[in-house]
């Protein structure tokens, strides 16, 4: 967990230009909160859940370049790749963008699928973030994820 926040710390890092984020949902509930496994192969929530209504507007959450837009296992995915390295991962979403787009931050991506059963006990957006291929807490990138800094020893 504390290397995840420091990477996202370094990810976030200034860049040639600015980046804005902001919530995918216009209403934000979190129904699930980023819950890492102990070890890449184990299992764990490696995203955040936001409460929503099947058909709900969902928006990329930074400016970047649509890296895939489709049916995933009978679900709808869609990724944004951002500066610095960081692809935040939206489902099940119904896309309304293709891929090698690019999107700013607010854009419409699409809008949130019905699951049967759902994924959460009520509908919900599972939003995730990646650098590379570290699961990382998207809530970071809204100021609402919690951070872990490493005591500092003289």
């Amino acid at each position: 967990m504390i290397r995840a926040s420091l990477a996202l710390l370094l990810a976030l890092a200034p860049s040639p230009e600015p980046v804005t984020w902001h919530w995918p949902l216009t209403d934000h509930g979190v129904v699930r909160r980023f819950a890492p496994p102990p070890a890449p192969w184990l299992s764990g929530h490696r995203g955040v859940d936001l409460r929503a209504n099947p058909g709900t507007a969902v928006h990329a959450a930074g400016p970047g370049t649509i890296g895939y837009a489709d049916q995933l296992a009978g679900r709808g995915v869609v990724t944004v790749h951002h500066p610095n390295g960081l692809r935040t991962t939206y489902l099940p979403v119904l896309p309304s963008v293709r891929r090698g787009q690019h999107v700013t931050t607010g854009t419409p991506i699409g809008t949130l699928q019905s699951l049967t059963p759902p994924h959460c006990q009520q509908h919900c957006l599972h939003w995730g973030l990646l650098r590379e291929r570290r699961y990382l807490d998207p809530l970071l990138l809204t100021g609402a994820g919690l951070v872990r800094l490493l005591p500092h020893w003289p």
